[in-house]
């Protein structure tokens, strides 16, 4: 049987004091965030939080501020106002709406918090009242190094902590990226690129993945397929706005240069849309010289012209599926952590085409 790590020994590899360690696990404060994210790193490399207890529980929850209860048990929704993670959003409102389907469906409460700081999140818990928790989109580590230390079930819905220990719910982003990719292939296109920014989150490296997979499976088969420089385009921002200017410049420069691409696969529709309209302005045809795709599904990818072929995400199958991992979880807290995958549907609308010979 292999020996607890300690406190101790996380100090002694970074070298750094005891005191340190137990500031910077409590989440109390006391060292600047540089430092304890080195802790929390060497704690996960170490093994530190994959023991059993083996977090310091300095504020146990009887301990914690409460809310009145709302008279029923009720899970925490914790989904911070970023990058645009809102009730309202087209892609993670339909999550939410899964998770309150399903928490009514077993009597459950939901109460939604959008706070980002660790000590205003503490008020919000009631353990009187909290089963659980469910985090919607990207939530910072020291927030969730915080629900961890406390002991609070957790599942983490199209997100993932590599430091922290928790259940997670995705849909098969390799997977659907994969079998887009060899669709356009199949249908004659050899010069394709990814747009969007693979260290977004863990949704668009894996859709990366998917793509890079399939372009060099097909270079085994023939040279002029493969990865380099040109496969990627990392454009930043959130809505098809933010997209549509860096994507037009971009195809500018590849105009001039006769290398544009005949396929844009998109990290998501919202780039997707942008890269459509950019195109547009340029005069060159959406799919007659340029195919499009997208990924998501959200309600903008079919109402715009032409409309988007794209991976249908199950956003209410997500949310409703991390219900009831948290409801399993609850039930047996010893079991190994899962990451579950719901699959995605490919959709073909009228952005694709063939290559024209």
């Amino acid at each position: 049987m292999s020996k607890k790590v300690t406190m101790q020994q996380i100090a002694d590899y970074l070298g750094v004091s005891k005191f340190v360690v137990s500031k910077a696990l409590s989440g109390k404060g006391g060292v600047s965030e540089s430092t304890q994210e080195r802790v929390i790193q060497a704690a996960s490399q170490l093994g530190y939080f994959s023991q059993k207890n083996a977090y310091v529980k300095t504020m146990k929850l009887e301990q914690l501020p409460k809310v009145p209860a709302a008279g029923k048990q009720s899970v925490l929704v914790l989904m911070p106002n970023i990058r645009f993670q809102t009730k309202e959003s087209l892609y993670w409102g339909r999550i939410l709406d899964g998770i309150a389907s399903r928490l009514e469906e077993d009597g459950f409460g939901m109460v939604i918090v959008s706070e980002q700081s660790v000590d205003h999140f503490l008020h919000f818990l009631n353990p009187n009242g909290i089963l659980g928790l469910i985090g919607v989109g990207e939530i910072s580590t020291p927030l969730l190094l915080e629900v961890h230390r406390i002991g609070l079930p957790m599942v983490l819905v199209d997100h993932e902590d590599m430091l922290i220990p928790s259940d997670t719910v995705f849909t098969n982003n390799y997977e659907s990226m994969y079998r887009l990719t060899k669709h356009l292939i199949g249908k004659g296109h050899s010069q394709l690129c990814f747009v969007g920014d693979v260290n977004y989150s863990r949704s668009f490296k894996d859709r990366f993945l998917g793509f890079r997979s399939a372009l060099e499976e097909q270079a085994g088969n023939a040279p002029r397929f493969g990865i380099n420089d040109d496969c990627l385009l990392p454009v930043e921002g959130f809505e098809h706005e933010h997209f549509q200017e860096p994507i037009k410049q971009w195809a500018v420069k590849r105009l001039k240069a006769k290398a544009l691409p005949t396929a844009l696969l998109c990290a998501n529709d919202m780039i997707a849309i942008g890269a459509v309209h950019a195109l547009q302005e340029l005069g060159i045809s959406v799919p007659g010289e340029v195919s499009v795709t997208g990924f998501d599904n959200i309600d903008d990818s079919y109402r715009m012209a032409p409309a988007l072929t794209t991976v249908h995400v199950p956003k209410e199958a997500l949310g409703k599926r991390a219900v009831e991992r948290l409801i399993g979880r609850i039930a047996s807290k010893q079991e190994p952590m899962e990451k579950l995958l719901v699959a995605g549907e490919l959709l073909y609308r009228e952005s694709t085409a063939g290559v024209k010979s």
